[in-house]
């Protein structure tokens, strides 16, 4: 009977020691499925942790580049508001330099016409004295105009015997011609040079070449005033010596007589009035 109530112990307590086993067992293998689910969620959390740094962080990098973008926004307004003040003053000394242009263009344009009158005139004269001379191809006459001034060049061997200033009888006929279209120009005025070579002159009271240039010029004005009633106002004599050669290697070239014919200053600065009242010009 002992036997069989030990027997009965035992069986009893190995079938409780085979029952904690198994609940132990799934115990463990549920423990450990929850610390796998633990280490999940932490690093799950941590990633979530690290987006949240992010995404701050991002935010506010945001919220500065807002913040600046801002204070640019307000910056360009004031900007635009001084630009719009630049471009109205630019707009208006834009306009007042255009108008500037204008006016000088303008001017421009009415200088341009008197000069366009003043050669006219100019080359009417030219054409009178070609008239009047005739044969042009004589060495010893020369039409030329220089710059607005038409010039009547005339050799001394025309002019004057050698060393002498009484003008020759051939020498007052040319004049003569001359004087007839000068005659009919009277808003014209004239000097009259006289020019010599640079040998060295000197005979009874002429010291020099000065002396000499000089009153060949005042011959000749005197035979255009006394001979052919050019009125002496119109005129004026000058002496210009061995110093304005024409040139360096034929001294007989050097040695004449320069009619400089020009208009009054006041007639050319009525001509440009003119031009500037002119209703083709200012329209």
């Amino acid at each position: 009977m002992k036997r069989i109530i030990l027997g009965c112990l035992g069986v009893t307590l190995l079938l409780g020691s085979c029952v904690s086993q198994k609940k132990y067992a799934d115990l463990e293998a549920k423990h450990k499925e929850t610390q796998d689910l633990l280490n999940s969620a932490t690093v799950k959390l941590n990633d979530c942790l690290e987006e949240k740094a992010t995404a701050d962080s991002r935010n506010k990098t945001l919220q500065d580049q807002n913040a600046f973008l801002k204070a640019n926004n307000q910056e360009l307004i004031n900007n635009m508001g001084n630009l719009t003040t630049l471009t109205t003053k630019g707009a208006e000394n834009l306009e007042k330099s255009l108008e500037s242009l204008k006016e000088k263009d303008l001017t421009i344009r009415k200088l341009q016409d008197a000069i366009t009158r003043r050669d006219s005139v100019n080359l009417a004269l030219v054409q009178s004295l070609k008239g009047v001379l005739g044969n042009l191809d004589d060495e010893d006459i020369e039409i030329s105009v220089e710059k607005g001034v038409v010039f009547v060049s005339i050799s001394d061997k025309l002019l004057f015997s050698s060393g002498s200033y009484n003008v020759t009888r051939r020498a007052r006929e040319v004049l003569g011609k001359v004087a007839q279209v000068v005659n009919n120009k009277p808003d014209f005025e004239f000097m009259v040079e006289g020019h010599t070579d640079d040998v060295p002159y000197r005979k009874g009271v002429l010291l020099d070449n000065w002396d000499l240039s000089v009153k060949r010029a005042t011959a000749v004005v005197r035979i255009l005033q006394n001979d052919y009633g050019v009125d002496p106002k119109r005129m004026t004599a000058a002496g210009r010596a061995e110093y304005v050669p024409v040139s360096q290697t034929e001294k007989s070239k050097n040695r004449r007589t320069r009619i400089v014919v020009l208009p009054k200053i006041d007639q050319f600065y009525s001509m440009i009035e003119e031009g500037m009242s002119d209703p083709a010009i200012n329209n």
